[in-house]
């Protein structure tokens, strides 16, 4: 007799019945089982008992993806599926023991970050804040910018030999930060024939002028370059490189300020130079925070704009011509020719100096001036403008 397909089979004594799958029509979720017969129970998603459980995460939400086909799969294969994100971009979960490598956005002033008044998330509560836009302190960079200040003009108009003091110390300190930074980054620039060197410069400048200057930088590079042949052939070049530019950047570039200082009207020409400086910074940080939306080096700082440097411009030009014209009774455009080159060697300073640190991989080059950082800092955009303001005064302003 043929069997009818679509009655069940009989089921004999010895023979179980056949566990139904989920979804069909005797499975837990079907919609209509035999009658007299119980479904299974659900026993819920399969855990693994060789892991300790994860504690849940504030608010509720599980840790881990989301239970899905793909995290199935994982409990299957016998992989934790707190260590594998989803493909869709789901959350991962947060691992625990070991801390997660700092993102690459952690380098200073890096690409895409944007300094605001609060603290970026995951940091604790007890950790400095950065205030405004330029991320520093401003009430401490502000009080600090006008000690220095006030020092400078002090020695500027008491008695004007005593500003060599202040530049020889700052020069010194200078050199430390520069050189203490290199350090971290690899180099061993030798220290001490620098700093020797820095003081010759200095006094070379004051009492043999220019030509006096060229010569202690040139016995600055033979004593380094005989310094480091204690230390052994393996290095040699990167050391004394790193030396010799530390020697070039700080002193050579700080005896142009005191170059600056010889004439009899030595006070007012480093004065007009401290101010002019000062406007650039002033003038490029009003116009960036305000109209600044087009970066002027994406790559090097990103928080210095085109506007910025307009503004620097502008302040350094208006500045310029005012200084010129009223202090040394020079043309009128011997202030717009000195106010432009002025801005474009300080903005250009502040990115040199902003281009070490990132190859340093530093945020700073000190922590000696509250606000600002170390006071290579500050001396970032005065070194190489205090060349070109010795050159274009000595112009348009002859002694």
């Amino acid at each position: 007799m043929t069997r009818d397909p679509h009655r069940p089979e009989p089921l004999g004594s010895g023979r179980q019945p056949a566990r139904a799958r989920t979804g069909t029509a005797d499975g837990p979720g079907g919609t209509g089982g035999s009658p007299g017969r119980r479904p299974d129970p659900d026993t819920g998603p399969l855990v693994r008992i060789d892991q300790p459980p994860v504690p849940p995460r504030p608010g509720g939400r599980p840790p881990g993806p989301v239970p899905g086909p793909e995290t199935e799969d994982l409990r299957r294969a016998g992989e934790p599926t707190e260590a594998r994100p989803l493909a869709s971009g789901g959350p991962a979960a947060e691992p625990s023991g070991e801390p997660a490598d700092a993102p690459l956005t952690a380098v200073p002033d890096a690409l895409g970050t944007e300094v605001t008044g609060e603290a970026p998330q995951g940091t604790p509560s007890g950790a400095p804040r950065a205030v405004g836009r330029a991320g520093r302190d401003m009430a401490a960079a502000v009080g600090v910018g006008l000690g220095l200040g006030a020092v400078v003009i002090a020695t500027l108009l008491l008695w004007r030999p005593s500003f060599l003091v202040v530049v020889t110390a700052a020069v010194l300190i200078s050199v430390v930060e520069l050189s203490g930074a290199m350090t971290k980054g690899g180099h061993r620039p030798p220290r001490t024939p620098v700093l020797v060197g820095a003081v010759v410069m200095v006094a070379l400048a004051w009492t043999r002028g220019p030509s006096g200057l060229v010569i202690a930088f040139l016995l600055t590079v033979f004593a380094v370059l005989l310094w480091r042949l204690g230390d052994g052939p393996v290095g040699y070049l990167r050391d004394a490189s790193a030396a010799v530019f530390v020697a070039l950047y700080v002193p050579l570039l700080a005896g142009f300020a005191v170059l600056l200082l010889v004439p009899d009207d030595g006070a007012a020409r480093v004065l007009t130079f401290i101010v002019t400086v000062v406007c650039s910074d002033v003038g490029g940080f009003a116009a960036g925070v305000r109209f600044g939306k087009h970066p002027l080096a994406r790559t090097v700082s990103p928080k210095k704009s085109w506007e910025g440097l307009a503004g620097s411009v502008g302040a350094c030009v208006l500045a310029g011509t005012l200084l010129i014209a009223l202090v040394f009774g020079g043309p009128w455009w011997g202030g717009v020719l000195y106010g432009v080159a002025i801005a474009v060697t300080a903005t250009l300073g502040d990115l040199g100096e902003s281009l070490i640190k990132r190859d340093l991989g530093i945020k700073d080059m000190g922590t000696l001036l509250p606000g600002h950082g170390g006071l290579m800092d500050r001396m970032d955009s005065l070194l190489p403008s205090a060349a070109v303001a010795w050159l274009i005064l000595s112009v348009v302003a002859p002694v």
